[in-house]
């Protein structure tokens, strides 16, 4: 660093308020820091380790809301942390308690590997009303000042329009952490998911988009520490501009010169290559701050009042509407315009092509509750940058009014549970009635298109990593969660699940057709419907848990994907469900009205087994598990479309309409492959818990 003895000795000028955080340029590094309640801010240097102090400089300027200062002669390596001075009030919601090292928020790359340690907590433990007067600079958290260039060469986004996406949820390490065709020291790593075999079998699959759980760094809650267990999942953010390097390949670990930033862009660009889009599961609902009794890391010691919801009759107790502790205020400005800053990053350095927000309604959540035209919502709107990437919702929080489903803005995807609730409970325990799959099947209109909504903007989905595996789904009757150290009472207990007949793995014939059979039918009907598919990874060729549906903290073979034992012929299903979706499209992305036109065709007609269209109460009788979508408007195929569901124990006839048909899908048949070819107007039979997609003559398919 040039005149590193001149930043040592203090010579430091205002400089600018912006941007937030620390920033290169021609003369130096630039700090700025948002605090609205702070009284000063010092920036406090340390050796290339983080381990020394070496200074500690207050920050001259102070423009509105934001303490800046310039450091002339700087440069990337620079290792830092802040210190924050002003009133110890937590009745009030202030927390100033400058003996704890801050980290800032913006921080690029993050120094250190964070400890639970008392230190780290600004409230003296046996007087929680005053400060902790300990030192924890040692110990805590710092960030680096980095050089972001990369050599991006010819990236380009795929671009992937919605109707034709096709979303595949996985955790970055265990997708490949025992792949045997990926690498050794690339396993479990962002390069591990940009090698070669991941590439083949999601192009084989016909996904468009992987969508990554959390990879902003994050930190393990002091509960699981002392298990010995992590935040698998990763829904613990402390880093919003850091790719987790827990995640980076052993390559980058061993010192190789190669940042975790580095080789996550390397990921990105390789992904988009093979026409794969890149989707971001990201948590600014809460920090891993934590509660009242939570440590000081960051944005708690720089301004409690601002950064988080406080209660408004006691200050020193926040909002929860996560269930993590505390809630983000995405009202206060400054806030909102670090959200937007780290999605930038996201998209404009890193190359991302959307998001997928953990409990989105907190973004929404105003002075009176969830509002659709919120502040977050109308900047999204606007920004050049991020008004052109994907926008997924999780549409509920555990807040009052938090369930939202259909209620985000136009443009917004969201996923759909009473998809996944319906689709399990018609086809595992005859719950339901046809109304309700038809619903469900035709993207949720009755939710959707009142608000204005395109199809597409419905997420279908029976599984996903919150949960059950598929293959559980139909394995376990009750959850067995005791892994997790919360005496099985964490994870959902309403899954619509079914054991068929034998709790967990068996040599039962019976058992396991019963389970592939309706394995195929599940993931045919949220494949095919109308609206955005999301399959689960793992999920396309068997992967279990051993019944855990709640393995946030089982970073082992419970969430590994197990390929040596993948079942190839699930495989293979699922990749001739997804070419009939790309190729025919059976649904197309525009709502169906179910009325004829002047030649008297439909373009969606609902039929009851005997070919007679189905109407009035017929539509709401539990025991009728089956039914005819006669599709005369594909999205793409050239010819009309049949699908017919039998979710009944026994075969069915049904009565097939006048034409020649042909069946493209049977997922009675493990590969999906229908040999029937004949003409309508006769009984055909409709075989036990399966889904047929069949077409008229003149639509084509290649398998």
């Amino acid at each position: 660093m040039e005149s590193l003895s001149a930043v040592m000795g203090g010579q430091i000028s205002e400089g600018r308020p912006w941007p937030l955080g620390a920033h290169c340029d021609a003369l130096g590094v630039n700090i700025a820091v948002f605090s609205a309640h702070a009284q000063g801010i010092d920036l406090c240097l340390f050796d290339a380790s983080g381990q020394i102090e070496l200074s500690r400089l207050p920050l001259p300027g102070h423009t509105g809301d934001v303490w800046h200062g310039h450091l002339p002669g700087a440069a990337p390596g620079l290792v830092y942390g802040l210190r924050a001075h002003g009133p110890w009030r937590p009745d009030r919601g202030h927390r100033f308690n400058p003996n704890k090292l801050l980290l800032d928020p913006c921080a690029r790359e993050i120094v250190g590997r964070f400890e639970w340690r008392d230190e780290h907590f600004d409230a003296d433990p046996r007087h929680p009303a005053h400060m902790d007067p300990r030192d924890n600079a040692a110990h805590a958290l710092k960030a680096r000042v980095v050089d972001d260039a990369f050599d991006w060469g010819d990236d380009r986004p795929p671009l992937t329009p919605l109707a034709d996406t096709v979303l595949y949820e996985l955790h970055v390490k265990g997708f490949t952490q025992l792949h045997p065709g990926v690498p050794e020291a690339l396993r479990g790593s962002y390069a591990g998911l940009a090698a070669d075999a991941s590439i083949a079998h999601l192009k084989r699959l016909g996904i468009t988009a992987v969508n990554l759980l959390p990879v902003h760094q994050h930190l393990d809650e002091q509960r699981l520490s002392k298990l010995g267990l992590t935040n698998y999942w990763g829904y613990n953010s402390i880093g919003f501009f850091c790719p987790e390097p827990g995640l980076a390949s052993a390559a980058v670990s061993g010192g190789t010169g190669v940042s975790v930033r580095d080789e996550f862009r390397a990921m990105v660009r390789t992904l988009h290559a093979a026409g794969i889009e890149v989707i971001l599961d990201v948590v600014f609902n809460h920090t891993a701050e934590g509660d009242e009794l939570g440590p000081a890391i960051s944005f708690r010691g720089l301004d409690n009042a601002a950064y988080y919801r406080l209660q408004q009759n006691d200050s020193h107790l926040y909002e929860n509407h996560t269930g993590c502790g505390n809630t983000l205020d995405i009202r206060h400005p400054r806030v909102l315009q670090g959200v937007m800053d780290s999605l930038r990053f996201w998209v404009g350095e890193m190359h991302v092509d959307g998001f997928r927000f953990d409990l989105a309604p907190v973004l929404g959540r105003g002075d009176h509750g969830f509002d659709r035209d919120a502040a977050f919502f109308r900047a999204v709107a606007q920004d050049p940058l991020l008004s052109r990437v994907k926008m997924i919702a999780e549409p509920w929080d555990i807040g009052p009014g938090g369930y939202r489903l259909g209620g985000f803005p136009n443009g917004w995807l969201e996923w759909n549970d009473r998809f996944r609730d319906a689709m399990r409970g018609f086809w595992i325990h005859a719950a339901g009635t046809r109304a309700d799959f038809a619903q469900r099947l035709c993207a949720s209109s009755d939710i959707f298109q009142p608000h204005g909504r395109r199809p597409a903007e419905s997420v279908n989905y029976v599984v996903s990593h919150d949960g059950f595996t598929l293959h559980d789904l139909l394995s376990f009757n009750h959850k067995h969660n005791l892994a997790n150290g919360e005496g099985n009472r964490d994870g959902h207990s309403h899954n619509h699940n079914w054991n068929c007949g034998a709790e967990g793995p068996t040599d039962d014939a019976r058992v396991n057709q019963l389970r592939g059979r309706l394995k195929r039918a599940l993931l045919a009907t949220a494949l095919l419907a109308q609206g955005t598919p999301m399959l689960a990874a793992g999920d396309e060729l068997g992967h279990t848990q051993g019944g855990n549906n709640n393995p946030y903290c089982q970073d082992n073979a419970t969430t590994w994907i197990e390929w040596a034992h993948a079942d190839q012929v699930l495989i293979a299903f699922v990749a001739r469900v997804l070419a009939l979706r790309r190729q025919l499209a059976p649904l197309r992305n525009r709502w169906y009205d179910g009325l004829p036109d002047r030649l008297g065709l439909h373009d969606l007609a609902w039929l009851r087994s005997d070919g007679q269209p189905l109407q009035g109460d017929e539509w709401h009788r539990p025991a009728q598990r089956v039914l005819g979508c006669l599709i005369g408007q594909p999205g793409k195929a050239n010819a009309p479309l049949l699908l017919l569901v039998n979710a009944g124990a026994t075969d069915a006839p049904f009565m097939l309409p006048a034409g020649v048909w042909q069946v493209l899908l049977d997922t009675s048949h493990p590969h999906g492959e229908g040999s029937w070819h004949g003409q309508g107007d006769v009984a055909f039979t409709l075989p036990s818990r399966s889904l047929l997609l069949m077409a008229a003559a003149g639509a084509s398919f290649k398998a």
